[in-house]
């Protein structure tokens, strides 16, 4: 077990010192910390700083409108000193507050006056939100909890300037600070320290640059020896992946320097770079911590990140244009890179990737947009000659790019990390213009068009953070068949994700009037509750859209309905990617060219086509099929008993009641549809014959199967109670049929039957009691499959094949089918 630090270094950001009751969480923090030395550091509050540059700028226009500005400063500071401390201790600092406005005032007003600001004036003006910050918490803890002291940074931080921000003059900055302590007769057992701010050797105010409080924090745990970082911020650390556009994105435990440098370079919100370079020398761990979520550990930053996984963050930088230097003229040339760098650096501008071939015919690389034509014209001056001789053929400039790069010391030396990350990129349709790799391997970088950047990072994101097997759902028909399936699939969800790492997300959910979608899993125990609170119109395109989340691996769309129109949408469906799987026949018994598309988009763009419950709910007999036929045997005949609606009724039809009574019976019983001709006129069960055609390979459309119904032509319209009104006069020419195939040891049995000379029927037939049409029980669905191999004794399938239970649980099925193709182990 590693031993407590002695001193420890917290800074907290702007955030967290946005107002009153944040001073009051931060100063609960500091003082429930058990280490013998805090050293605390702290930026300006939240937005201060940028108020404070503005003034600047606004008053270099001779625009008395900084007044303003800082009216509102110096109010919001005395606002909070006067929430937070006792009427003595609030006057003082209010009047050192005041004293320091005063000082700017002259600052601003000499600005106005010259028509423009010096970097001293703005550096001067711009640090003053941290010396006030770190007064008003000084003087917080010195009220609550006692030996508080606080430190300028200017006092002891010294620095020259560079263009951008500051260096540390580490010798002069340690005697400074060895000073001060020794002037205080060590250090206090709680120090703040302002952040950001330091002061050159002349004694001029100087600033560490944007988010430099960090900075500071790491030079103050090196001038004061402190073992560990703190860096408190308003979120749990640093995440995989910006949360603003991949909310899959979670906070990651550890990071190594190296790996916390890079998602740095790429934009990420992690911490000043300086912060790290110091902290490297001395290898104190950082930690990036949540003041709003004060016990979450938060992420570590370390020499070595200690863990397994090969990826550990995604980032980006957009505003990219790349440039291309391309020419036979190149090849084999020394010096080339050295001359092209160096024109660029020379114009001081930035290379934020290189690509280039190993022919060396060309050399691509990006630079931010705004310097473009900046760098190309160096370029163009740079290989005048060469492109005066053609040696050089074309320098273009593409612009609206982005750079994308994911970063883990684990990628080094792991095979398969880059194919990964392709093959999520290739399965989002982004397209690549660039890659570069560096011999450490710790980061791919890839450039694409600026339009494709979010779908980018959210499938690359996708494919190295979440499970192979995680779907994103959409379920249009939420009546019988549908209603069941979601709760079948909430009793289910949390076992198969625990064992079989299966994460099943329901984000979508359409009746035919509204739809709900949610961008996280729906709560599948009170979906009819939030479809009615929050649901919206139908609209089965942005339905769609919605479900084929780039940044989930998979997406689904189950469609429980019976309709037509939706089974249209099918084929855009699986061209765009989403996988379809449905119990409706319409799709496939539309026309043999609609047919044929849906199976050529299942072939070429491999999004999976699942239909098992059409024909038989429950019951494998689509999957039967398949298997006999993939593994080559020849299909002689099919017959089947395929409406568990007509299956009943012959089953019951024993002579004892007339058939129209049995028709009326199971009209309320729920056995069939309301209305009742929609069963006995055998077009259900002839669209079930066509798909088991269509799956052997014939080519049938739903006009050529033989189709004897039920339904007498003059009953065929009207009313449903007129139908059932003349059904009786019916009942003696059932009644004969029934007696004579009874009068030789038969039963009637309404089946459909597929044919290897290419016919395909559905009518009422005649079976010896002893086939096993003859033996089932009253609902059930039974195929019996005639081939090569199971000739003189046919294969049967039997079983309920009707039902919203199983019918549902076929769905469910087909889903689960889905995710062991996806590469789930069941």
């Amino acid at each position: 077990m590693s031993e407590q630090p002695t001193c420890v270094v917290h800074k907290f950001g702007g955030t967290s010192l946005a107002d009153a009751a944040c001073f009051r969480l931060v100063a609960k923090i500091v003082a429930a910390r058990p280490e013998q030395r805090r050293l605390i550091v702290v930026s300006a509050m939240a937005g201060v700083t940028d108020q404070l540059v503005r003034a600047v700028h606004v008053a270099g226009k001779r625009d008395l409108g900084y007044r303003d500005i800082m009216a509102t400063v110096g109010a919001r500071h005395r606002q909070t000193i006067a929430e937070l401390l006792s009427v003595e201790a609030a006057n003082q600092l209010c009047d050192v507050v005041t004293r320091d406005l005063e000082i700017i005032e002259e600052v601003l007003h000499v600005t106005t006056v010259l028509r423009g600001y010096s970097r001293n004036g703005l550096e001067l003006v711009s640090g003053y939100g941290e010396v006030w910050s770190a007064q008003i918490l000084a003087a917080l803890l010195q009220q609550e909890y006692g030996d508080i002291d606080w430190l300028d940074a200017r006092d002891v931080l010294t620095v020259t300037r560079t263009d951008t921000a500051a260096d540390v003059m580490w010798p002069e900055s340690r005697v400074r600070a060895d000073a001060w302590v020794a002037q205080r007769g060590g250090l206090p057992r709680t120090l703040v320290i302002t952040g950001f701010v330091a002061s050159t050797e002349e004694g001029l105010a100087a600033t560490l640059g944007r988010n430099g409080s960090d900075f500071s924090a790491s030079i103050f745990g090196t001038l004061f020896d402190a073992q560990e970082i703190h860096i408190w911020t308003d979120v749990d650390g640093v995440m995989s992946a910006n949360p603003r556009l991949v909310t899959e994105a979670v906070t990651l435990p550890t990071l190594s320097y190296d790996e916390a440098i890079e998602l740095a370079y790429f934009g990420a919100k992690v911490i000043h770079p300086g912060t790290i370079s110091t902290a490297v020398e001395r290898n104190l761990p950082i930690f990036i911590r949540n003041t709003f979520r004060s016990d979450h550990p938060g992420t570590r930053i370390q020499l070595k990140s200690g863990a397994t996984d090969q990826v550990k963050g995604l980032a980006t930088i957009e505003s990219v244009a790349l440039i291309n230097v391309e020419g036979i003229g190149m090849i084999g040339v020394r010096g080339i890179a050295e001359r092209l760098f160096g024109a660029l650096r020379d114009e001081g501008v930035q290379v934020l990737m290189i690509s280039q071939g190993s022919s060396g015919n060309s050399i691509c690389f990006g630079v931010a947009s705004a310097q473009a034509d900046q760098a190309r014209n160096a370029v163009e001056r740079a290989f005048f000659a060469e492109r005066l001789h053609g040696q050089i053929r074309r320098i273009d400039v593409t612009k609206g790019c982005s750079i994308l790069a994911v970063v883990g010391e684990g990628m080094a030396g792991k095979p398969g990390v880059a194919a990964k990350f392709f093959s999520a990129l290739g399965k989002a349709g982004v397209s690549l213009r660039a890659i570069a790799q560096g011999l450490s391997e710790r980061n791919i970088s890839v450039a694409v068009d600026a339009a494709d950047t979010q779908r980018a990072l959210r499938a690359a994101h996708a494919g190295f953070y979440l499970s192979k097997q995680t779907v994103s759902i959409g379920v249009v028909g939420v009546g019988s068949i549908g209603s069941t399936l979601l709760r079948q699939l909430s009793h289910r969800l949390r076992s198969l994700k625990q064992e079989f790492d299966i994460d099943l997300r329901v984000r979508a959910l359409a009746s035919s009037g509204r739809m709900l979608l949610s961008d996280h899993p729906i709560d599948l125990e009170q979906w009819r509750a939030d479809l009615d609170a929050r649901g919206e119109p139908t609209d089965l395109t942005r339905f769609a859209a919605h479900v084929y989340d780039d940044q989930l691996p998979h997406a689904v769309l189950i469609d429980c309905t019976a309709s037509q129109e939706v089974s249209e949408l099918y084929g855009t469906w699986l061209e765009r990617g989403v996988h379809v799987i449905t119990p409706n026949k319409r799709a496939n018994t539309s026309s043999l060219e609609y047919y044929r598309r849906l199976r050529q988009a299942n072939r070429t763009v491999g999004a999976h086509y699942l239909y098992e419950t059409t024909v038989g709910a429950a019951l494998p007999i689509i999957q039967t099929l398949r298997d006999l036929v993939q593994t080559g045997d020849e299909i002689v005949e099919i017959e089947g008993i395929l409406s568990g609606t007509l299956s009943y009724l012959f089953n019951s039809f024993d002579g004892k009641r007339s058939f129209s009574s049995l028709v009326t019976q199971a009209r309320e019983l729920g056995y069939t549809e309301p209305d009742p001709r929609d069963d006995l006129s055998g077009t259900d069960v002839a669209r079930k014959v066509v798909i088991l055609a269509r799956e052997i390979g014939m080519t049938v459309e739903l006009a050529d199967v033989a189709l004897e119904g039920l339904v007498p032509k003059e009953l065929t319209k009207g009313p449903v109670s007129e139908f059932l009104a003349a059904l009786p006069k019916y009942d003696a020419h059932m009644e004969q049929l029934r007696r004579e195939a009874e009068a030789k040891a038969e039963v009637l049995r309404f089946v459909g039957r597929v044919g290897r000379d290419g016919n395909a029927s559905v009518a009422l037939r005649r079976y010896p009691i002893t086939h096993p049409f003859a033996r089932i029980q009253l609902t059930d669905n039974i195929v019996l499959f005639r081939t090569n191999r199971y000739n003189e004794n046919p294969l049967v399938v039997q079983g309920p094949g009707a039902g919203r239970e199983v019918t549902a649980a076929g769905v469910f099925a087909d889903l689960l089918r889905l995710a062991s193709y996806l590469g789930a182990s069941l």
